[in-house]
């Protein structure tokens, strides 16, 4: 997907600790999943409502098929002109940013062995905060702030089961674009001192969250802060309404009240070679 006022930006500003890739990406994954990943996130757009700790999943056909370790195709999207090299390596992203925590929990498994899990291969998220402000880019969505060039970034190794977990805070939004997360998935890194280098790229995409769900939590502090136009996810130029296999993560309420905060789930499926 090609055209949209978030890849026609351009930036001459060089952020510190990260080197921009400007190259985008274009090739086939796979969002689904073995049995390992049926618990994991193939329900399309579950979630529990502020009022009940507990959650309500409605499940899509893709979840049938992960039982026979069918995966599903879909075509990865682009990765923005916000994403920077280099990642710092470490489970939570927060920093001092304020928000509402979301705990992201991602199985990832691999195509090309039979859906099988894929252990240590770099899970990597990035997103605004409340205000709408990239770390390494503020001020693009009009807000003057600290930057420190990581903040909301940052990644993991996936363990023996596939399993990656990430926490951070709920986005916020900015011009042109619904709410939404930035994710890699990267195979063969090498860590040192803290970040990554090398490895091989196999999937480029991006997260949704529930719509009813995101206008509770923007009306919030300070998401309430920010009062640049926000687009509905119906209308993002990304998103394609296809559930869980186009990145809408399953949310479960933590608590009986929107700042305790969601889990979110989502099983990804690449193809390694």
């Amino acid at each position: 997907m090609t055209g949209n006022a978030e890849n026609d930006q351009r930036y001459d500003q060089e952020p510190a600790r990260h080197r921009r890739d400007k190259g985008l990406q274009r090739r086939r994954i796979l969002i689904g999943g073995g049995t390992v990943a049926l618990a994991g996130g193939l329900a399309a757009a579950g979630f529990a409502s502020a009022d009940t700790p507990s959650a309500t999943t409605v499940t899509s056909d893709a979840s049938a098929s992960a039982t026979s370790g069918v995966c599903t195709l879909t075509a990865e999207v682009t990765e923005g002109p916000y994403s920077l090299d280099g990642a710092l390596i470490r489970e939570d992203i927060r920093e001092e940013k304020e928000g509402v925590e979301v705990q992201y929990t991602f199985t990832v498994v691999d195509q090309d062995n039979d859906c099988a899990p894929l252990a240590d291969a770099l899970v990597e998220l990035w997103h605004c905060d409340a205000l709408g402000e990239y770390s390494g880019f503020v001020g693009k969505n009009g807000h003057t702030e600290d930057d420190d060039g990581t903040f909301l970034r940052g990644g993991v190794l996936t363990d023996s089961d596939g399993g990656a977990s990430i926490v951070s805070i709920w986005p916020g939004h900015y011009v042109s674009r619904a709410v939404h997360v930035h994710m890699r998935v990267h195979t063969d890194v090498t860590l040192a001192d803290g970040t990554y280098t090398g490895g091989t790229l196999v999937h480029t995409g991006q997260l949704f969250f529930d719509a009813d769900l995101n206008e509770e939590v923007q009306a919030t502090s300070p998401y309430a802060d920010n009062t640049t136009a926000e687009t509905p996810l119906g209308d993002d130029t990304i998103y394609d309404d296809g559930g869980a296999a186009s990145g809408l993560l399953t949310l479960t309420a933590l608590g009986s009240d929107v700042s305790d905060g969601y889990t979110a789930t989502l099983t990804v499926g690449v193809s390694t070679s």
